[in-house]
């Protein structure tokens, strides 16, 4: 079974997050919230999207990036992760996943800081669009997009 990391960094609408852990529960994809969230862990609506399901979600929760770096072993800011934002030049697409590889997404209001995109720029991946009409895909189609992608690949022996 294929065991991805789903790594949310300053999560701020419940039901996304809530949208994401579903998809977890279904894939047995482990759940990181980093950084501040913009709702409770108890709030309505994310436990209304994830439904019954949250029993079933490896969940984990993280003071900061940093923190969630550590408590993973990553010592290197260039192995084991991808960060997904719109800013970056490489593709989805054009990504060779991994087996525990961890995809990272920032808030749904303004992604990463252009600090952050700097400092892990080797990391960088974004979901292609075919127009320019639209800003930004939302956070939980980002995730599903990503991980079904991954999943697809590695299942199929890291045919891209």
């Amino acid at each position: 079974m294929v065991k991805l990391k789903i790594v949310l960094v300053n999560p701020l609408i419940p039901q996304n997050t809530g949208n994401i852990a579903r998809l977890c529960a279904a894939n047995d994809f482990e759940l990181h919230l980093v950084g501040k969230l913009g709702f409770s862990l108890d709030d309505k609506h994310l436990k209304r999207a994830g439904l019954d399901y949250w029993p079933h979600v490896k969940m984990f929760q993280h003071v900061s990036f940093e923190e969630f770096l550590l408590s993973e072993g990553i010592k290197e800011q260039t192995t084991g992760f991808l960060v997904f934002t719109k800013k970056a030049n490489r593709e989805l697409f054009e990504v060779k996943f991994n087996d525990g590889d961890r995809l990272v997404f920032g808030p749904e209001d303004n992604g990463f800081s252009d600090t952050f995109l700097e400092k892990y720029s080797t990391q960088t991946v974004r979901i292609p669009m075919q127009t320019n009409n639209v800003r930004s895909l939302n956070l939980s189609s980002s995730v599903a997009i990503s991980s079904y992608v991954a999943l697809r690949q590695i299942k199929n022996g890291g045919i891209i």
